[in-house]
């Protein structure tokens, strides 16, 4: 019989019960979530939400499940600094093209798209139906979202945000930082940090 697959999911929002869901499609079998709100009692499914880490380390991984960029990069090195194992959850639908490089920490979603010698740095997030194509370079803690497009050879810096359904058109690079809204399209380089919104995106 197998060893059951245990996971540390730190947070309970609404990204983590994204992860919770990917991770049991995985084949994870047991999940264990840490959030300083958990009240008494909780659970997600049969799962226990706790305040704290689970009382046997042995055999476990972690992994960030903060939807926000900074709150998930802070959690990374909280993790780092306790010399966890961190752990890259990616759905079994997901696409991943060959030579793509997938760094710690980071969650790929049902259906999303990784493609060929594409670089994601950790902590980053494709959701569901989220495509980062060919030659792409993505920074640390990235979070592209719901059907949200960065097409081949763009750059994405560290803590950018690309709303659900924007899209990064070939070869443009958005320096860290950026919130691109809902529905964007960047048609030009962003080099200042802000959010951008509109078609084409522009600093709001």
């Amino acid at each position: 019989m197998n060893a059951p697959r245990k996971l540390v999911l730190l947070g309970f929002g609404g990204h983590a019960r994204s992860v919770a869901d990917v991770a049991l499609t995985a084949g994870y079998t047991q999940l264990w979530f840490v959030d300083d709100n958990a009240a008494e009692g909780e659970r997600f499914l049969e799962f226990p939400v706790q305040k704290f880490m689970p009382p046997d380390a042995a055999g476990w991984v972690y992994v960030p499940c903060a939807g926000d960029n900074r709150r998930r990069e802070a959690q990374i090195q909280e993790l780092i600094s306790a010399n966890l194992s961190i752990t890259t959850i990616i759905s079994p639908s997901a696409t991943i093209g060959p030579g793509s490089a997938i760094g710690p920490g980071c969650f790929i979603g049902h259906h999303a798209h990784v493609g060929p010698l594409a670089k994601l740095g950790r902590g980053c997030i494709i959701n569901t139906g989220g495509i980062v194509e060919h030659d792409c370079t993505v920074g640390d803690c990235v979070h592209v979202s719901v059907n949200s497009i960065s097409a081949g050879r763009s750059t994405l810096g560290d803590r950018v945000f690309l709303g659900a359904g924007a899209v990064v058109i070939d070869g443009v690079s958005v320096t860290g930082d950026v919130t691109i809204g809902a529905g964007g399209v960047v048609a030009e380089s962003i080099e200042l940090p802000g959010t951008y919104a509109g078609v084409p995106a522009r600093l709001i």
